[in-house]
């Protein structure tokens, strides 16, 4: 249990920097946990930029997103009166503002293992700071976990810092060796907390819209409210947009796909006499000082990726927020005065929050994250410190991805292959297409889809020509869809093509070099070669893994018998693919022909009755082509029959009346004597190798099963003594007092039954019996027209008792037979009285 020092708790924000400087003077790794509102991601920097520890070396600042990274590094500059780049820069995807002069760099996470595998050593940097750790990025335990063994074997002077304000701060401490925790006690202002009695039956958006009027009319200042994702916050601001909002109210979105002046618009004070309403994701939560801010509606819903391994795939999913997000939502509020706070949940509900979010590796996929290693030379996640390891599903699934795209070896080293796919900073299926465009020829195509997968979709969601073809956005990104702009997302358009550019730079492509629409699937098939799919019967789709899929709107794809899928959901039985590209068969045999594999199937076929034997083509769950063979190895038919009859799968042995009167013997007698073989038919079947197999050859029809001689083969399987104690236990028949042999009957094997005329058993008192005289037979005595009677296994007892009721009963019916006053004296018979003459 890690315990705080007196000396480093509950410090306001003021005494706590003069305590983490302290700290940081005495140990290699320190965790801050200031409250929000603190404003410790700007002014923890700027108060260690000058310790005598840290000497000219720089600070690394992670920040868990662009626009945080952005604001918090041109607030510390304007601090200092400079423009950003002087003393403090930023480095983010596609922007870097840094010079010779920069000592704080605040970066992205994915930066920051970029760096680290560059230069393991990280050179120059004194201090590397995790800003809003509790976020749990993948990104954010990676790069501790690189950072963390760098410190350990290569820089012992290298400090870390993490900082959150709502951070579980004792696990992050033992992690970190037990290291000091400086905790700052209270917020700079006070904020109120108002709960819904009730959660809205109505949408999120309409709920939200609702709260912010309720808000503009209770509460002072600018409202900042959270909403699950850039769909709700575009419904919300056309409710809004609808309602009669105050005429010194603007409206202002905030998501991560706008564009960076759009962002810097929402985050900047608003004019004079100016309220501010800002609805936002979650890219507001932590890191961000929004100006005028006082009053934060929170709907308590936030959208996130999931990663399945089952699938293979992730999906943005919608889901309640943790009680920690919570209060780093809330206390948005409070940054440069009092606040109010709306949940839209009552707190009873609060309570019942999960206390943090799940992190990131938990549930992210981890293609990106096994590369990184690998390419860090780490062989196994346990050889880093992890406050959550990745679950080993997730990292043998991406590990897989890896194999297929030839960045890993089968012993999960990177390949040279692997360390051009990791210099790019993309996900390894862009990185793969990217290098493979490139050397075929088709590097601007690559170019332009890369930027579309990554980026949001530029059509419309409202748009007609919003189907599931990726030559659509390909052609329009391309400029040869000129009549369809009008249906485009400009902006989105715009953050494309900017995107574009920057790969084509990257990847160093002429741009003279034309844009190939039609190479479109035959690119997305290597980024997604586990997500080649062949059309079936009914529109369906079958995909290389074996899940099924269907298209949402077939628009362009309608006659595509292959697919080469980006975008798809996890829904089962069936997924939904959302993006895809037509592929041919001479495509999936020129990219994938050396993992075709070649198979002769045989199977038994229900339908035919019969086993069928074919020569396929198979990619994956995909059967390219199929064709009959002829000449088949006949053990692979003799196994293919014994599987169908295990199996029940339409094939069944017949017994006949010959065949189950054998099987009835053996399964009477094997209860006296265990040397006789377990004829049951499971056991048969279980056994059918020794039973079955040699009166197999040569079949391959259900009728040649059903012709199978059962009998002869039971009785093939008794040795001679085997044949012996059958007969002396169950013999076949049994000689009556009349001389009549009457068959024995074992169908019940509990209950032998000989079904014999009464008259051919006058004269007999006792019951016969078989078993080695151990089992009396059930007699079931038999009218003159052989109509049962009477059953019995006591025949003295029916002649001395039942016999006369029978008698008194048949005679009259039948006067031609005997009927004698004394059965046990009588002479038994088959026949009538003779005739008169």
């Amino acid at each position: 249990m890690v315990t705080v020092s007196p000396e480093f708790a509950d410090l306001p924000i003021e005494r706590a920097l003069p305590a983490l400087r302290r700290a940081l003077s005495e140990s290699p790794c320190v965790v801050l946990q200031a409250p929000p509102g603190a404003g410790k991601t700007t002014r923890v920097p700027l108060a260690l930029l000058g310790e005598s520890w840290l000497g000219h070396a720089r600070i690394l600042m992670l920040e868990p997103r662009r626009l945080a990274a952005r604001a918090a590094a041109r607030r510390m500059a304007a601090s200092r009166g400079e423009l950003v780049g002087a003393t403090v820069g930023f480095r983010v995807r596609g922007e870097t503002r840094v010079g010779s002069s920069t000592r704080i760099e605040v970066v992205t996470e994915g930066v920051l293992t970029r760096l680290l595998l560059r230069d393991p050593t990280l050179d120059g940097t004194g201090l590397v700071v995790f800003d809003e750790f509790h976020e749990r990025s993948l990104h954010a335990d990676l790069g501790l976990a690189l950072t963390l063994r760098t410190q350990e074997l290569l820089r012992p002077d290298l400090r870390v810092l993490i900082m959150s304000a709502t951070l579980e701060s004792s696990a992050v401490a033992r992690l970190l060796g037990d290291c000091p925790v400086v905790t700052s006690d209270a917020r700079s202002y006070p904020i109120e907390v108002r709960y819904a009695p009730d959660r809205h039956p109505r949408s999120v958006e309409q709920a939200v819209a609702t709260a912010v009027h309720v808000a503009l009319r209770e509460a002072d200042g600018g409202v900042l409210a959270f909403l699950p994702g850039a769909g709700e916050i575009r419904r919300c601001m056309t409710s809004l947009g609808q309602q009669q909002l105050p005429p010194d109210v603007t409206l202002l979105p905030l998501y991560g796909d706008l564009p960076a002046h759009a962002q810097d618009l929402a985050i900047a004070p608003a004019p004079s006499g100016v309220r501010k309403v800002v609805l936002a994701t979650s890219i507001a939560e932590t890191s961000l000082t929004i100006e005028g801010v006082r009053v934060v509606v929170d709907c308590g819903y936030a959208r996130v990726p999931r990663f399945s391994p089952r699938t293979g795939m992730s999906r943005l999913e919608t889901v309640r927020v943790s009680r920690a997000a919570a209060n780093q939502r809330c206390g948005r509020a409070g940054r440069t005065a009092p606040g109010v706070c709306y949940r839209l949940w009552s707190a009873e509900e609060n309570a019942q929050l999960l206390e943090y979010t799940t992190p990131e590796i938990r549930e992210a996929d981890l293609a990106s994250f096994a590369l990184d290693l690998a390419a860090a030379g780490v062989g196994e996640p346990s050889e880093l410190r992890w406050l959550d390891p990745p679950p080993s599903a997730s990292l043998a699934h991406g590990r897989e991805l890896l194999r297929e795209l030839g960045a890993l070896d089968a012993l999960h080293r990177i390949t040279p292959h692997g360390v051009h796919v990791s210099a790019f900073g993309l996900h390894p299926r862009l990185a793969h297409m990217l290098l493979a465009a490139k050397s075929g020829g088709t590097g601007a195509s690559g170019c332009v889809i890369a930027a579309l997968v990554e980026e949001r979709d530029i059509l419309r969601r409202d748009a007609v020509l919003r189907d599931a073809d990726v030559r659509t956005r390909v052609a329009i990104v391309a400029g040869g869809e000129r009549e369809r702009i009008s249906k485009v997302d400009r902006d989105g358009l715009r953050r494309v093509e900017r995107h574009r550019q920057a790969l084509v730079r990257l990847l160093g492509v002429s741009r003279s070099e034309v844009v190939d629409v039609d190479a479109t699937g035959r690119l997305l098939a290597l980024a997604y070669p586990d997500r080649v799919a062949q059309r079936r019967a009914g529109g369906h789709f079958l995909l290389r893994n074996g899940t099924g899929a269907e298209l949402v709107d077939e628009g362009g794809l309608a006659t595509a018998e292959y697919l080469a899928i980006a975008e798809l959901d996890g829904r089962v039985p069936r997924a939904r693919i959302f993006l895809a590209a037509p592929l041919s068969a001479e495509d999936l045999h020129e990219l994938f022909g050396p993992d075709i594999e070649r198979e002769h199937l045989v199977r038994w076929s229900a339908q035919d009755g019969s086993v069928v034997a074919v020569q396929r083509d198979r990619l994956g769950a995909i059967v390219l082509h199929e064709c009959s063979l002829h000449n088949v190895d006949a053990d692979l038919v003799v196994d293919t029959l014994i599987d169908a009859l295990v199996r029940g799968d339409g094939l069944a042995l017949t017994w006949g009346e010959s065949a189950t009167a054998i099987r009835s013997r053996i399964v009477f007698a094997r209860a006296i004597d265990s040397s006789l073989p377990d004829v049951r038919e499971s056991a048969i079947l279980a056994n059918a190798n020794t039973w079955l197999r040699p009166h197999l050859v040569g079949a391959r029809r259900r009728a040649d099963v059903e012709r199978l001689p059962l009998a002869d083969i039971l009785a093939a399987q008794l040795s001679w003594e085997q044949r012996r104690a059958l007969e002396q236990l169950a013999p076949t028949h049994i000689v009556v007092p009349s001389g009549s042999r009457i068959p024995v009957d074992y169908t019940d094997p509990a209950m032998p039954v000989l079904s014999v005329r009464v008259q051919e058993m006058f004269g007999l008192a006792e019951t016969p019996t078989v078993g080695g005289g151990r089992i009396p037979l059930t007699l079931h005595l038999l009218s003159p027209a052989r109509r049962p009677v009477q059953v019995t296994r006591d025949l003295r007892g029916f002649w001395q008792s039942s016999y006369y009721a029978v008698r008194a009963e048949l005679r009259g019916r039948y006067p031609k037979h005997e009927w004698p006053d004394d059965p046990m004296q009588a002479t038994p018979t088959r026949r009538a009285k003779p005739r008169r003459t």
